[in-house]
Formats: structure tokens, sequence, C-alpha cells
């Protein structure tokens, strides 16, 4: 298959242009993989033990289909199974037995996230034979100027994935009705209806929610019977019992209005500072 030559990338090759090794490889592919495929594992064996067959057939034939398949598993598996912790955005995924599989082409995630990276595997325990090969030459001598992507933008990329996932399965869950869309009501109307049409209505933090379906399942019994229609913010934040984020959570549930200017204490705060006033 060809590509469409709109959709090919473009890239600055020259240094690979100038290096004789590889201008002599190109030159000469066809003929250096058919030697080295299948002529010499059959030269080695042939002299080596009398194996002709065997050499051909086992260390030329059926090796070189192995590696060609695990080869092609970086663009197959390598997008297929595992996880995707830097970005979602295309196929790629990081695994374990893709590793395996390609020796070492299994964190294909952060390959394509971070392509400039000499790196596969970034964490020391990942199976990455060829990043541990590189990292040899380089202690040898033999590669130099390795590039790393800076780390700051790794865990950036590793956080934002994180956040992702974490926003998608916050929004499967019930948060209750948003405060901004909850009706408003005086202060008057809010004591008027508390205990009105089945309801059980309490004031938290300036929020009114009606706590009916819940107060026999209230750990603290019928001692929340003492707080519909007042203003039980101080109560619920210490004043009796200091309720934890779970119950937080729980009373979010349980929104079906706002009080207009606030809770209780707040309400009477303005009518003595504007009684003072007039005053």
């Amino acid at each position: 298959m060809k590509q469409n030559p709109k959709r090919i990338g473009r890239s600055d090759i020259s240094d690979l242009n100038e290096d004789p090794v590889v201008v002599w490889q190109h030159k000469h592919y066809i003929k250096s993989v058919l030697t080295m495929a299948l002529v010499v594992p059959t030269l080695i064996c042939g002299f080596g033990w009398g194996d002709w067959v065997g050499g051909f057939v086992y260390a030329g034939i059926l090796r070189t289909g192995f590696i060609q398949q695990a080869t092609f598993c970086v663009n197959s598996l390598a997008h297929w199974l595992g996880e995707q912790p830097f970005d979602d955005r295309n196929s790629p995924r990081d695994h374990v037995i893709t590793a395996l599989v390609t020796l070492g082409e299994g964190y294909h995630n952060f390959h394509h996230e971070f392509p400039s990276d000499y790196r596969n595997a970034i964490e020391w325990w990942q199976y990455d034979p060829t990043k541990w090969m590189i990292w040899t030459w380089k202690k040898l001598g033999l590669a130099y100027d390795l590039k790393q992507f800076r780390q700051n933008e790794i865990e950036k990329g590793r956080l934002q994935q994180l956040q992702k996932k974490v926003d998608q399965k916050r929004a499967k869950l019930d948060w209750g009705i948003p405060i901004s869309q909850l009706p408003v009501f005086s202060w008057d109307e809010f004591v008027a209806q508390a205990r009105s049409n089945g309801q059980a209505l309490v004031a938290i933090g300036g929020v009114v929610h009606d706590v009916a379906p819940f107060i026999k399942e209230h750990p603290g019994g019928k001692l929340i019977l003492s707080a519909i229609g007042k203003d039980a913010t101080a109560v619920f934040n210490g004043g009796v019992y200091q309720h934890s984020n779970a119950a937080h959570n729980l009373l979010s549930t349980m929104r079906v209005g706002v009080v207009h200017g606030g809770g209780e204490v707040e309400i009477w705060k303005r009518r003595a500072e504007k009684g003072a006033e007039n005053a």
C-alpha cells in the first residue's frame, strides 16, 4: 500500500542520507535481508552440525515469520491492548504483553505522545530492552546526545489524563441539582413550607434541603427533626456533630432551593444593620 502523498509527514533526514552505513543498507536492502535472514542461518546450521533443512526452515523461514508478526504487532496489538496514561485522543496503548511480544515496543502511548524521546518505557521496571541497549551504548561511547522529553511535561500529560478519567467518572454520579438552578425562597417562605406537603426542609449554608426521605436513615435518629424549618448550618458543621465528607456529599443530593440573602444568621444580621442605619 502506498500512502497518500498529501498525508506523508515531513521530516529532515539529511543526517541519515549522509550516513554511509544507512545509505548502503537502503541501497542493498533486499539482498541483505535474503542473505542474513535465510542464507546465513542455513549455512551455520549446515556446516555446523549438518542440519541444512533445519537451518533453512526453523532458523530461517519460521524465525523470520515470527519476527515479522512481532513487528506488525506494533501497529496492531499496541493500538488495541492496554491503557492510555498520557493521551486517549488516538489509539496507541501501553501494555506489558505487547512489550514482551514486540521486544519492548509495548509502551506505545508514551512513544506517540513523546516521539522525540529515545525511550519507549520510562519506568525502571517496564520491559524495554532497546532503551537499555542504547543507554549501555552511550556509556560505552557508541551513542550520544540521547533525547529525553522534559519530565515536567510528561507528568503534565499523565495528570491531565487522570483528571479526564476522574471527570468522566464524576459525570456518572449524582451530585444533586446545581445551586444555580435551584429556586430561591425568602426566609419566611422557607419556614412556611418546611413541614408542608410531606416535606422536611432544613437550611444549611443558605441552601434548602428536603431531608424527609432520610429521616428514618439518619444515624442521629430523630434528632434531625429539631432542625426542620431552621438554619442548621452551625449544628451540621460541629455545633452538635461535625459531619463527614460522605454526609456533605449525601446532603447535596437533597437540595431543593436557596434562601434569599443566605441563612437565618445572615438575614437577621443584615436586618439589624439596616435598622441601625435607619436609626
